[in-house]
């Protein structure tokens, strides 16, 4: 059994405890305090130093300069934590992931056809666990089976499970043959079983506008389309473009009509210009983006989601046979041209937004990304902006998530040292808080004792 230190017991007693007290007081209110070492509340802007945050019903109340006792500021009772030591920040976003896909590509290829959609459901209900944990507290899962997706949110929504928030694409919108084809070289009967469900696979622009309605109708947030080929896909054919541009702009026309805000896989450089013409707000992978893209994705204003875990992610996996033989050859090519390329999309001044692709990585590495970032030019100042305040606005959640301000959610996370200074102290998260309910205590002093 993993022992746990004095420091995190005595802070989970002191949260009990406090807990009673603040019962006692006002039983239906859920009150806490935060005192903070240092605190990021605008990421992009400077951090300040000590600081009390107060959160009233998952909701941030107030930042006060300082260490506030909790009857100074309206919060007598409540529950208080202890992180003077500590450097606090907003919860972090991944705009890319894939909740459901298991870490062990091998073992999961060996038992896909003796699993069912139950099975996958509890890998991905301990696969959001463990994102949040790692300090992720928001996530836009860009192609999962609709209905288990939308069930993992909706449970993480209604306090059933625990995970981070899930903006939904459900499947991804894809061509015959193309990258998101689940039929993609099966064998005959499971072909015709993936044929029945693929309802995200279209052909020409009406078809194309159906296959978005039908997301949209069973609960999509979000729309995917994949513009291009894929390295993961089984099939061979390249990273080029595989929709044509009146199938693009029907997807994108259609879920805009919707509301819903469009991401495209693009790896190919005609890809990555068709899906930035036809409208999508966001671009991800952008393997062989060039100066043209570059000036493209400025003058739409689109986000680029780089993804930079993925490649030598994929490539070693592939080269460990953990892949199909399609995919050894089309990661080769994406891995050597992924960072260079993004290194100039970084510096030409393209709005970035933190996207890891985890499912290809493993879940809970998502925050690995940031080094990555750092290392092809970004400052770690620059790189948690882009997992907070630009992800936030990519998601169309600015007035929810992405700063820790009076009215938002409390999506609170801690790191030892400042990621200022050395970015990967956030891949140790010491203390994490989703939407008011701390998920992770594994840091800082005990709790002052409850006023």
């Amino acid at each position: 059994m993993r022992r746990i230190s004095a420091s995190v017991a005595a802070i989970i007693l002191g949260l009990a405890a406090a807990g009673q007290a603040a019962a006692q007081v006002a039983p239906t209110e859920r009150v806490t305090v935060i005192h903070a070492g240092a605190l990021l509340d605008k990421p992009g802007q400077a951090p300040r130093g000590a600081s009390t945050l107060v959160i009233r019903n998952g909701k941030i109340e107030a930042v006060r300069d300082g260490f506030a006792a909790p009857e100074s500021v309206g919060a007598a009772g409540a529950q208080v934590v202890d992180l003077r030591d500590q450097f606090v920040l907003p919860g972090l976003i991944d705009s890319h992931v894939h909740i459901f896909s298991d870490d062990d590509k091998v073992k999961a290829r060996m038992e896909a056809a003796n699993r069912d959609i139950e099975d996958n459901m509890v890998v991905g209900i301990d696969n959001a666990r463990r994102t949040l944990e790692a300090g992720f507290t928001t996530i836009r899962d860009l192609g999962s089976d609709i209905r288990s997706v939308t069930a993992l949110r909706d449970g993480i929504n209604n306090g059933l499970l625990t995970g981070p928030t899930i903006v939904a694409a459900g499947r991804p919108i894809a061509v015959t043959g193309g990258h998101g084809d689940g039929s993609n070289n099966l064998n005959r009967d499971l072909a015709e079983a993936a044929h029945r469900e693929g309802d995200n696979v279209c052909n020409g622009a009406e078809d194309c506008r159906r296959a978005v309605r039908a997301q949209i109708s069973q609960g999509a947030d979000v729309i995917k389309f994949t513009a291009t080929g894929g390295v993961l896909s089984n099939v061979a054919g390249g990273l080029g473009a595989q929709m044509f541009e009146d199938e693009m702009k029907a997807v994108v026309d259609t879920a805009h009509m919707f509301g819903r805000k469009v991401a495209a896989h693009a790896h190919g450089t005609d890809g990555i210009i068709g899906a930035l013409n036809a409208g999508v707000d966001s671009v991800e992978h952008g393997t062989f983006g060039t100066a043209q893209t570059d000036a493209l994705f400025k003058k739409t204003g689109a986000y680029f989601v780089p993804t930079m875990l993925a490649p030598k992610t994929a490539l070693d996996q592939a080269r460990a046979g953990a892949r199909s033989r399609n995919s050894l050859e089309k990661a080769e090519i994406a891995a050597k041209a992924a960072m260079d390329n993004h290194r100039r999309a970084i510096a030409s001044g393209v709005k970035i937004a933190f996207g890891t692709d985890t499912g290809v990585s493993a879940h809970g590495d998502n925050a690995k990304e940031f080094a990555l970032m750092v290392s092809v030019g970004m400052s770690p100042a620059e790189a948690i902006k882009a997992a907070t305040v630009n992800a936030a606005d990519l998601l169309g959640r600015s007035s929810s998530i992405g700063t820790l301000e009076a009215g938002k959610d409390a999506d609170i996370i801690a790191v030892a040292k400042s990621p200022l200074e050395d970015v990967t102290q956030l891949e140790h998260t010491t203390f994490v808080m989703h939407r008011g309910v701390v998920a992770k205590v594994g840091g800082g002093r005990a709790p002052f004792p409850p006023n």
